[in-house]
């Protein structure tokens, strides 16, 4: 691709923004790489993302294509709430394992999306879906999955700036003393068992926000309507347990689920709902998860 800058392009603007201009479903960062690996030339030379454009100057961009990766396209069945050429909505199923690590190599979201998209773009120059939040393995529901550069990069912003709405629905053990309230304090790695999250008092950990109210009861447990303005690993498991003293039912980690009052051959934590800004036409989008029937007890009442 060939650009060359006009007088109406406006004033003096660094090299990087004004391809983000240009290229529409390309990332900042994503530009930025490829300007510093010389695939970007300006007036037949390599340049630095923080070049300040001049009238007339001449920008040749060479996109290598996308790398393929060396993770497995697998046949998985996937509930797809949503799809276009930027964005897929997956109700996730509980045990689906959403990214290969040690241990899941095979098998996961990633695996199913790769099979499952034939329109990724690339996301880094790779051939793979973007991953922008996760679900833990046993927790079910929406998980939005972006196709391209420019997808990925606005919905990133939206977590990250707290744009995105998230309701989640908990089964937890036993009845909180409250109704509902507001949940806020910090929470980082377990000092000792490092593979749990624990509430933090020494100023280390990141801020983990969770609002919540009762909107059900069934055998003496609640069912609990969780809002995350922030999104950090096991907040609503540890909320719950350090906070509520009420840990979710199925909880391995956190809960001791053979002395709960209701067993389940699950973790009871559903991501319900998902509402963002479509990453392309910026329209607010809603969606829902119909709640597994392992809830069913609780969503009858």
């Amino acid at each position: 691709m060939d650009f060359e800058v006009t007088a109406e392009d406006g004033a003096t603007e660094r090299l990087d923004r004004y391809l983000q201009r240009k290229v529409a479903d390309m990332s900042r960062s994503r530009l930025q790489d490829l300007i510093r690996d010389g695939n970007v030339l300006l007036n037949t030379r390599p340049t630095k993302p923080s070049y300040e454009l001049r009238m007339g100057d001449r920008i040749t961009l060479v996109v290598p294509p996308p790398v393929e990766v060396a993770v497995q396209a697998q046949d998985i069945p996937l509930d797809v709430l949503y799809e276009d050429e930027h964005i897929v909505v997956i109700n996730k199923a509980s045990g689906l394992v959403v990214h290969p690590a040690a241990g899941n190599l095979d098998g996961t979201l990633v695996n199913a999306l790769l099979h499952h998209c034939d329109d990724l773009s690339g996301i880094g120059g790779e051939v793979r879906p973007g991953i922008v939040h996760r679900l833990d393995k046993d927790t079910s529901g929406c998980l939005v999955v972006a196709k391209h550069d420019r997808a990925h990069a606005s919905l990133a912003d939206q977590f990250a700036h707290r744009r995105i709405s998230k309701l989640y629905l908990a089964a937890v053990n036993g009845m909180p003393k409250e109704k509902g309230g507001r949940l806020e304090n910090l929470i980082g790695r377990h000092p000792v068992d490092r593979k749990r999250m624990a509430i933090l008092f020494d100023g280390t950990g990141k801020n983990a926000i969770t609002e919540w109210q009762i909107v059900g009861e069934h055998g003496g447990c609640a069912l609990i309507l969780c809002t995350l303005l922030t999104g950090r690993t096991h907040q609503i498991r540890v909320h719950m347990r350090d906070c509520l003293q009420c840990p979710i039912l199925g909880d391995v980690i956190y809960g001791h689920p053979p002395r709960q009052k209701i067993k389940t051959s699950r973790l009871m934590l559903h991501a319900w709902k998902l509402a963002f800004e479509h990453p392309v036409t910026m329209q607010r989008m809603e969606f829902k998860a119909e709640a597994p029937v392992e809830f069913s007890p609780w969503m009858a009442v």
